[in-house]
């Protein structure tokens, strides 16, 4: 393999780990820059990307009680438009991701929504949902307690954990159970408690339901004396989370998470965390941290290359930009529903499962299915172009996969006459459904 390979390969394998696959026109500049310039391209998440800016957001409703006096069959209306404001809602999201000039603005805001799932099914109101996902985008690469310390006043946090029950002398522990549990330290970094403790450090957090504005009410906020990971003190709901996130086990939780997320699965004690502590910082850098690791020799080794699989919102958002589809299909939106992940719709407080457990015969099925379906309108002219022998080849440049296997290739070249059927083929095969 020459170099100019070997960095398309790994450049490759970085679009499908910090975006949904490059075109083949993104590729080919991608290599003309190289690797490291690539990676700091696509970390310039703040730079204005028109193309994904372009996509209208829908007319989304604001917090609001139902009018006095409001019929059962007029209250049933308002949460079926609500519903519908939801759906409108991951259609556009998933539109941004198709169109986005740079895919890992949206890749990083989908990262840490899942980190922070949060709901539209419990929140109701679509309008928070997309204040979050704002935040996400504002804050996803910067500080990691100033990203926390946002998301837990965000008003669809808030409804999520059930914070408007969280007041003095009846602590709900909800939020401080999943901030110490799922956001920043993990399992066994913590005790009851703690959970205790800082469960009474959130009282009293909630917000305007008019202006989204969070609010802290000082009748229902306990402001005794607290004990939370070893401090003690008159300690609010900010003192819990900066102490949280200032540990040592938050620090090798969320560096291992994020390399989980784009490199393949390990654990805090793994010795590739301790690479990568530094470039977190005291400071919990984000943006560095990924840096770091998009830029790690291990990133683009063949474990990582074959260390995830594709979920859902991933491979359909990268079979449309593959193949030049309408973001717009609202097929889309429809399998997503029957595969388990659509955007703003997390399944629960611990987000969306990864790599085996998409790698069901029902997710099969809804692959073929869908790549069955797209290839009758997609653009394969750079397959239909090349002669049947360099088809094969000519789908893996389109679907942004680094080759095929032997037992691939073998099932290619049996349909090469027929462009379509050796696309759809492709689709469903091994090499391009891991990420």
């Amino acid at each position: 393999m020459t170099a100019v390979d070997e960095t398309a390969g790994a450049i490759a394998h970085l679009y499908r780990r910090a975006g949904f696959g490059a075109r083949p026109d993104e590729l080919d500049a991608a290599v003309a820059r190289g690797y490291e310039a690539t990676v700091d391209r696509l970390l310039a998440i703040s730079t204005p990307d028109p193309a994904a800016d372009a996509v209208a957001v829908p007319p989304l409703t604001p917090p609001q009680p139902f009018a006095a006096g409001a019929s059962v069959a007029q209250r049933q209306a308002a949460q079926r438009a609500l519903r519908q404001e939801g759906q409108q809602l991951a259609q556009w999201w998933l539109q941004r991701m198709a169109v986005a000039a740079n895919p890992f603005a949206e890749k990083l805001a989908l990262f840490w929504h899942g980190h922070f799932a949060t709901s539209v099914e419990k929140v109701r109101y679509a309008s928070l949902m997309y204040r979050q996902n704002q935040l996400f985008r504002t804050l996803g690469a910067g500080s990691f307690e100033d990203l926390t310390q946002a998301v837990a006043k965000d008003p669809a946090m808030l409804v999520w954990l059930d914070a408007n029950s969280d007041k003095k002398g009846h602590p709900n522990e909800n939020f401080a159970r999943e901030l110490m549990e799922l956001f920043t330290l993990g399992l066994g970094n913590y005790t009851e408690d703690d959970v205790k403790a800082a469960a009474r450090a959130f009282t009293g957090w909630t917000f305007n339901p008019a202006s989204g504005q969070f609010t802290l009410c000082p009748a229902q906020h306990d402001d005794g004396v607290k004990t939370v990971l070893g401090q003690t003190g008159n300690l609010g709901g900010e003192d819990v989370i900066r102490i949280a996130v200032h540990s040592d086990a938050s620090t090798r939780f969320v560096v291992a998470n994020v390399w989980s997320h784009f490199a393949w699965p390990v654990l805090p004690a793994d010795p590739i965390v301790d690479s990568l502590v530094g470039a977190y910082g005291p400071d919990l850098n984000v943006g560095r941290l990924l840096r770091a690791v998009f830029l790690h020799p291990q990133f683009t080794s063949p474990q990582a290359r074959t260390g995830l699989v594709k979920q859902p919102i991933e491979y359909v958002v990268g079979v449309v930009r593959a193949l030049g589809l309408p973001a717009r299909d609202p097929r889309l939106l429809a399998l997503l529903q029957q595969l388990g992940q659509v955007p703003f719709a997390p399944p629960n407080v611990g987000g969306w499962p990864q790599n085996g457990y998409w790698l069901t015969t029902a997710s099969s099925s809804g692959r073929l299915r869908l790549a069955t379906a797209v290839v009758r309108t997609a653009d394969l002219g750079a397959v239909k172009s090349a002669s049947p022998a360099a088809r094969p080849e000519a789908a893996a440049r389109l679907l942004s996969v680094d080759g095929w296997g032997p037992a691939t290739a073998a099932a290619l070249a049996q349909v090469a006459d027929d462009p379509a059927a050796l696309v759809t083929l492709a689709l469903v095969a091994p090499e391009y459904v891991l990420n």
